[in-house]
Parts: structure tokens; sequence; C-alpha cells
């Protein structure tokens, strides 16, 4: 990771942590979930979508700039939240995440839908309409 990124990813955790109570619709860019931050995150949005990818992960670095245009699309009224398989194995083992990427869409904190691969932007368009 450079220090750049890993000095956004803090920023971003304190942020999070500060502000547990904060609802979604503040942030227009994907929020970085830690094992610590997961559940208040989910938990105090009523609408969140989770990108669970890997550095490693060819595909998952393909759906990475269409999960920024979503989170900046949706700003408002849904949080994006990306979850390093790699960095969180405590959170893809209790989702049973075996492929990535794997998107799981969390509505008033429980795990209401999921697809699984580099889909296209439409696919996860279409999922989030029936949660609005």
């Amino acid at each position: 990771m450079d220090e750049l990124e890993r000095i956004r990813e803090e920023k971003l955790s304190k942020l999070i942590k500060g502000k547990k109570s904060e609802k979604q619709g503040h942030y227009d860019r994907p929020l970085q979930g830690s094992d610590e931050n997961f559940d208040d995150i989910v938990k105090s949005n009523s609408l969140v979508v989770v990108d669970f990818w890997a550095k490693w992960c060819g595909p998952c670095k393909s759906i990475s700039p269409m999960i920024e245009v979503l989170a900046k699309e949706y700003a408002g009224k849904t949080l994006f939240l990306k979850i390093n398989v790699d960095e969180c194995p405590n959170i893809a083992s209790r989702f049973g995440i075996m492929s990535i990427p794997t998107i799981m869409i969390f509505k008033e904190g429980k795990n209401v839908d999921s697809v699984v691969g580099a889909v296209p932007k439409t696919v996860i368009e279409s999922k989030l309409k029936d949660y609005f």
C-alpha cells in the first residue's frame, strides 16, 4: 500500500468512528471498511453497498472505477463501502465470500442482495433501485 492510500484509509477510518451516528449521503466516494468499523457503518446507514475485493484481483480492479462512479451518482441515497478481503478476513468469512469481486447490498443492517463477479454498472443499478 502506498503512503498516500494508507493515510487516506486512516483518516477515513477516524472520520467514520467519530461520526457513527451520521447518516449516509455525506460521502461521494466509497469508504474503506475494516473489521472494526463494518458493523457500525452497516447498521447506522439505511442502504449500504459493500464491495468485497483484493489488490491482486483483476476483475476487482476493473470494476473499481465503476464503484467510484456509482458512489458519486448515488450519494445521498446509499453509502458505498470497500472491504479488502485480505485485510478483513473475519468479515469475508462471516459472509461466506468465496469469489471476488462480490457486491453485497445491506438494507437496514441486513444483507438483502448480492452479485458475484465483474458485472456491468446497470446490473448493480437495477438491484439498487429495488431498495429505494
